[in-house]
């Protein structure tokens, strides 16, 4: 038994985009531009990850993810160098206990040298291979995909990442609408006939309005990442259209390379930014505002029920309710900063930071207890973690040249080479 008078009971949070594998480049980008973390992270970073680089990033990132009363995550991977890179990202989530959505990235950020990849095929027999090498039954961690960028890859790839994930009946998340010089694929996929409920799609900065519609009427989710999009230049957090088109908002923390892990600081940044972009126009007009247009518990249920539906996981986790499971975290303690409890939704997204999580339990198991994790050794861990870091920045630097090197002429290229695919 637990003693938790005075203290917030919630369901644990449900983050619907992170790229796990990126913990150990921590605030490596916090003055970069969406290009340069494409050159930066994804082209030269990426590379340089060992597949124990990419296990020791996964369950740190995880146990990050617990320590702030995220108990479920999907992991946007992205960084299958070779089937040991995959292996590891997978057992990396499975030793954490965290719960997961594993999405399997399709993206190609081989090793220095050749690809181990020679063919698109090759990746999706790797795909195959880890289907049937973890997800054969039911456990915490369930299979998903994330697929290359529309427009990174021939469409005829796209195809058939959507194609293989549904014969497995896997999540599909994707990136979508983040260049707003580049197209953004939404249209092909449309056309194609392959928009679906099982679509997670993450950003949507660039989006016209038509297309909103055609995404809720798919039956589509949509994750917002709402530091990640503010920061780096890629526009409005789309929370606006979401809610204009019937599309239930959810979080992502998207990658610690720039953000801090927890889903306490994304509610409370969106729910800040669109209470602001809904009432501008009344200052503008030199009116104050009446009333505020979102509530706290609105944000709250972003980062719980929204997610876990969007996860495919709202029968099971999301909020507390009779039958589902026990996932939940316990808010409070000796903190000034948690008393006096008036109003339990804003003591969480208001006042709480990962230090006041007192309790995480994952299928009623304790994951965190008393503000520790539970049978770690977290600074073994964490030493571990600075030299692996190291290492990769060493790999990184040893390759030459500028670090990001990212061209003078932004994403162009990229421009060029995604309408060529899209036109295929």
């Amino acid at each position: 038994m637990v003693d938790v008078s005075g203290h917030v009971i919630a369901p644990g949070m449900v983050d619907t985009h992170r790229h796990t594998w990126q913990t150990l480049a921590r605030a490596i980008c916090v003055d970069w531009t969406l290009a340069d973390y494409f050159y930066g992270i994804r082209l030269a970073v990426s590379p340089a990850y060992t597949p124990a680089d990419v296990y020791l990033g996964n369950k740190l990132g995880a146990f990050e993810a617990l320590n702030a009363g995220v108990t479920t995550m999907l992991d946007f991977s992205h960084c299958n160098n070779t089937p040991e890179h995959s292996d590891a990202a997978v057992t990396g989530l499975l030793d954490s206990g965290v719960r997961a959505k594993f999405c399997y990235g399709f993206f190609e950020s081989s090793p220095f040298g050749p690809p181990y990849f020679t063919d698109h095929g090759k990746r999706v027999e790797d795909f195959e291979r880890i289907s049937a090498g973890y997800f054969s039954g039911a456990g915490r961690v369930t299979l998903g995909v994330s697929l290359n960028e529309p427009g990174l890859v021939p469409f005829s790839n796209t195809r058939r990442e959507i194609e293989v994930a549904r014969e497995h009946g896997a999540l599909i998340a994707t990136h979508m609408g983040t260049v707003w010089q580049m197209p953004s694929g939404f249209d092909e996929l449309s056309r194609a006939g392959l928009l679906g409920s099982d679509l997670l799609l993450v950003h949507c900065n660039t989006l016209t309005g038509e297309q909103w519609t055609r995404l809720a009427d798919a039956g589509a989710k949509v994750s917002i990442s709402v530091e990640t999009e503010l920061n780096m230049g890629m526009g409005r957090p789309v929370f606006a259209q979401c809610v204009e088109h019937g599309v239930k908002p959810t979080l992502s923390c998207d990658v610690v390379s720039l953000n801090h892990g927890d889903l306490f600081s994304q509610a409370r940044f969106g729910l800040g930014f669109k209470r602001w972009a809904d009432t501008e126009h009344l200052n503008l007009a030199g009116k104050d505002v009446k009333q505020v247009t979102t509530t706290t518990l609105e944000a709250l249920q972003w980062a719980t029920i929204n997610g876990a539906e969007a996860c495919g996981l709202g029968d099971q986790v999301g909020s507390i309710t009779v039958g589902k499971r026990a996932d939940l975290m316990v808010v409070g303690g000796p903190g000034i900063g948690q008393h006096p409890v008036i109003d339990g939704a804003g003591t969480l997204i208001f006042q709480t930071t990962p230090t006041d999580v007192r309790h995480v339990l994952v299928d009623g198991e304790f994951v965190k207890r008393d503000g520790v994790l539970v049978g770690h050794d977290l600074p073994k861990l964490l030493a571990e973690a600075d030299e692996a870091a190291a290492r990769v920045l060493d790999r990184v630097r040893a390759s030459g040249g500028r670090f990001p090197a990212t061209p003078t002429d932004g994403f162009d290229g990229v421009t060029a080479l995604a309408l060529a695919n899209l036109a295929s």
